[in-house]
């Protein structure tokens, strides 16, 4: 008999909040099933209830025809569940060996650790799935995609029969995408039940069996992958046909000056770059992973050091010792790690908008929370903020929402923002998200706004920003007008030495 776990009824309540509503669904052996929905939609807490991170107020979960409650992490590996997040699960200081066969070390008469059957067993798993790595190297100097491979090792090794993974690909390139792939089709053949969640519509055509559509935390749609097309998946996540994406967008059409020059600049990581962001338009940068894009725009922004070149904001050379620098000239960043550079995940909503602004909060000689409350509302209320309410934990929120509130901190009616600096905007969001960020973009330069614009998908750049400035190795390759631009072209100087 295939072997299957389903989902029956379950429900999650937070305070304020209905995350998950009667979600019923089966995943069998064999098979890869996508969950897929907006942010909030319920992904994350139906994953944690699958690890034992957290329990479900209702419902059940059946394994095999015999129903589980999985009460911790612990009890979900001794259930044959592993669930591989974004965030690696890894001691970098140990070696591979010691990752794989962490909290469950073999040993030999009188409590000796065997090291030899530790060092065999991992160095056949290399092998099988034919990874690159050495057994003995530190996790912590591995890539990041070689780092997900070993928490694909430690899921093997438990002899899981159940792996679910949370938006493996947000960090990889196409090459360890596909490497990526043929691990999961391998553990597909070995008849290894496979849930899978992603934002990126076009990977789950590529690797899924079936789709589950949550939506407001319930689920409205099931779907065969193979008998689905991208409109289907988009009309049952949003609710509605969000058409074609990019022609919809509201542009500026009115580019004014010079707002940023950037000439020659240098430092370990970027090479002679010089540019210009003109008032109301938006310079995508493109390249590969490693180009140097965030390097050039942290150095502008005061977060890494500048070792020759100048820049200049309104034809005057300004120089920046610091992030506060930047910010006091206007220009703010919205980084690539929302989590560890761009949010305190640790405090709320009010804490995190109102943060670079708090000198103009005070009452008396105390900020003052009303102020700040009323500022965080404002911000909530533009862009429509999915939370239950101001004191809502930014950990908490989805990474949409998130992102959203990155902007709200930016773009407050207390800030003077000049320059945008968006790295990868839409990185783990959803599309029907993803549509109001590119149209946000549009909305910052008709406001005057120069807004930079990052991301690793090339149909992102080419489609929302006006100019495209395209790097290798830290240097500049090659720059293109929307206009002219295309996937090949772009590509083709990313790629050129």
């Amino acid at each position: 008999m295939a072997q299957y776990i389903e989902f029956s009824g379950i429900g999650k309540a937070y305070p304020g909040v209905q995350a998950l509503k009667d979600i019923s669904f089966r995943a069998s052996e064999g098979r890869v099933v996508a969950l897929l929905g907006e942010n909030g939609a319920g992904k994350s807490t139906l994953l944690k209830i699958l690890s034992g991170d957290t329990q479900p107020d209702e419902g059940k979960i059946i394994i095999n025809g015999e129903e589980n409650r999985i009460a911790s992490p612990y009890d979900a590996i001794t259930k044959g569940i592993s669930v591989i997040y974004q965030e690696r699960q890894l001691a970098p200081s140990m070696s591979v060996i010691e990752n794989v066969f962490a909290g469950d070390l073999p040993t030999k008469r009188f409590g000796v650790l065997d090291k030899k059957k530790m060092l065999q067993t991992t160095q056949e798993i290399i092998d099988k799935f034919g990874l690159p790595i050495d057994p003995e190297d530190p996790v912590g100097r591995l890539s990041v995609a070689y780092q997900q491979m070993v928490e694909i090792m430690k899921a093997y090794r438990r002899d899981s029969k159940i792996i679910a993974f949370d938006e493996p690909t947000a960090p990889l390139t196409d090459t360890e995408i596909a490497i990526l792939f043929r691990l999961i089709n391998q553990l597909r053949e070995e008849g290894k039940i496979i849930i899978y969640v992603s934002h990126r519509l076009a990977e789950i055509f590529q690797i899924t069996d079936e789709i589950v559509v949550l939506k407001d935390g319930r689920m409205v749609k099931t779907m065969v992958t193979a008998e689905s097309n991208e409109s289907d998946l988009i009309r049952a996540m949003v609710g509605r046909d969000i058409g074609d994406t990019y022609s919809n967008l509201s542009r500026n059409e009115n580019i004014g000056e010079v707002l940023l020059e950037v000439n020659n600049l240098n430092n370990d990581m970027v090479h002679d770059v010089s540019f210009k962001l003109h008032k109301g338009e938006i310079v995508g940068f493109a390249g590969l992973i490693g180009a140097g894009r965030s390097e050039v725009v942290r150095a502008i922004f005061g977060a890494d050091p500048i070792l020759s070149g100048e820049i200049k904001i309104d034809g005057e050379i300004c120089k920046f010792s610091s992030e506060k620098d930047a910010i006091d000239r206007g220009i703010a960043l919205c980084p690539e790690d929302r989590k560890d550079q761009g949010l305190v995940m640790w405090r709320d909503i009010t804490d995190n908008i109102s943060m670079p602004v708090l000198d103009k909060l005070m009452s008396g000689l105390f900020i003052s929370r009303k102020k700040s409350e009323d500022l965080a509302e404002r911000a909530v209320e533009k862009y429509s903020i999915k939370t239950p309410s101001l004191d809502k934990i930014v950990s908490e929120l989805s990474g949409g929402n998130q992102q959203k509130v990155i902007l709200g901190r930016w773009t407050s009616d207390l800030m003077d923002t000049r320059i945008l600096i968006l790295d990868e905007p839409t990185k783990g969001i959803d599309v029907g998200t993803k549509a109001e960020v590119y149209q946000m973009c549009c909305d910052f330069a008709k406001q005057g706004i120069g807004v930079i614009f990052i991301s690793s998908e090339l149909t992102e750049v080419i489609n929302v920003a006006d100019n495209i400035i395209v790097m290798h190795n830290g240097h500049i390759t090659g720059e293109v007008r929307r206009a002219e631009a295309t996937e090949e072209n772009v590509l083709a100087l990313a790629m050129l030495d």
